[in-house]
Formats: structure tokens, C-alpha cells, sequence
């Protein structure tokens, strides 16, 4: 082999390495088999710097979608107009970081205790997780289902919403492990790793800059 193909061929394989490196499986050593081609979560931050975190301009409302919360009401993307809300994507087999991101999102919504903010987390195999699965699983993190929204659906509606609203990948059993926040207008905002403590600060820090920045616009288009 010439030393030309040689280092082809290592940098192929180093790539190929970081690119199963970039996947962190969802399923236990017991479920590998049956989980391995749906259970893969992206996890599109690794190696991100504080820097590259990306925050967005101003641009258009999110398009509407419905679909269908764990209690099995329909749901309406119009009832978030004046709120702020964070969206993410999930599936209740996912024990492993699924289960942690929906945890560090029950902690963001006990920290930020107001009725205008409201997590919407749409699942990525709704084959499996019902209205009825949604539901148990999201007794698991004391969900006020006023205040968090697990929704299931038709998976073309979920991928659309996914890829197209919240900036994020899906597939059955694939997403990203962030939450992207929009304000009271249904605009994007920003987006954050939700496995990552420090950017869940900054996650954080993002929805009480748009909570706050949205009443004072409030308070002063009310003055007027």
C-alpha cells in the first residue's frame, strides 16, 4: 500500500470513528439488539465551546401544527401565542439521556415557576409512546400537564415540526438532546444542550431574558 492510501485510509477511519463517537446510544447492553437501529440520540454539541452556541435573530412566527398531548386532547400550537416556550425532542424507551433531559427540563420549570413559560417535548417514536405512554411516563416527573406538553402524533407532522421549527434532527428514535426556546410571538430564539450543566445555565439565563423582555414590551404597548 502506497503511503498516499495509507493515510487515506487512517483519516477515513479517524472520521469514521468520531462519527460513531458523535451517536450516544439509548438502550441498555439488554435491549442493544432490538434498539440499535432506532435508539441512537444525536448529540450535535460535542466539543461545542461556549461561543459556538448558537442564538438566532429575530425572524418569522413558527408555522402552527397540532398534535396530541399525553392526556389524548388535541393539541394546537396557537394556545402557546403570548407565552414563552422551549421545545424538545425525546422518546419514553430512551432510558438514558432522554430520561435526563426531561429531568433537567423538570428542573428548569420548577426553577422557573411561571405560568408563562411552557415546555412542549415531542416524541420521536409515536408508534410506541401513546397518549396513554406519554402519560405514565410524564407522571414519572410530576408534570403539570398545563405547563408541559409531551406530544405524540403522525411522525411526518413531528419531523416536520422537529427540523423545521425547532432547527433540530429527527428521526424514529434519533433527535438531538436541546431545548430551543421561542418567545411570546412563536419566534426562535436560541438553543441549548440540555446535558451540559453549564449550558443548561445558559438555557436558563435565555428564558428569563425572553420572559422579562417580553412583559416590559408588554407593559409598555399596554401604556400607550
Amino acid at each position: 500500500m502506497s503511503t498516499n492510501n495509507l493515510q487515506s485510509g487512517k483519516r477515513v477511519a479517524a472520521f469514521l470513528t468520531l462519527l460513531a463517537a458523535s451517536f450516544i446510544g439509548c438502550g441498555d447492553a439488554g435491549d442493544l439488539d432490538k434498539m440499535q437501529a432506532r435508539s441512537k440520540s444525536v448529540s450535535v454539541n460535542k466539543g461545542e465551546k461556549s461561543s459556538d452556541v448558537p442564538t438566532f435573530p429575530l425572524g418569522q412566527p413558527a408555522e402552527r401544527f397540532e398534535l396530541t398531548d399525553q392526556e389524548g386532547n388535541q393539541f394546537d400550537s396557537a394556545s402557546l401565542k403570548g407565552k414563552v416556550w422551549m421545545g424538545s425532542v425525546f422518546f419514553a424507551n430512551c432510558p438514558g439521556p432522554c430520561f435526563r433531559e426531561n429531568q433537567a427540563i423538570a428542573d428548569i420549570l420548577r426553577e422557573i415557576d411561571d405560568p408563562n413559560f411552557v415546555a412542549v417535548s415531542l416524541t420521536c417514536d409515536p408508534e410506541n409512546d401513546t397518549p396513554a405512554a406519554l402519560e405514565h411516563y410524564a407522571d414519572r416527573f410530576e408534570a403539570d400537564p398545563q405547563r408541559w406538553k409531551f406530544l405524540t402524533g403522525d411522525m411526518d407532522v413531528i419531523k416536520r415540526v422537529g427540523t423545521k421549527t425547532f432547527l433540530l434532527p429527527v428521526e424514529i428514535g434519533v433527535h438531538s438532546e436541546r431545548g430551543a426556546v421561542f418567545d411570546r410571538e412563536g419566534r426562535l430564539r436560541g438553543s441549548y444542550h440540555l446535558l451540559q450543566e453549564d449550558r443548561v445555565e445558559r438555557l436558563k439565563k435565555l428564558i428569563r431574558d425572553v420572559l422579562a423582555e417580553d412583559e416590559a414590551t408588554a407593559k409598555a404597548e399596554g401604556s400607550n
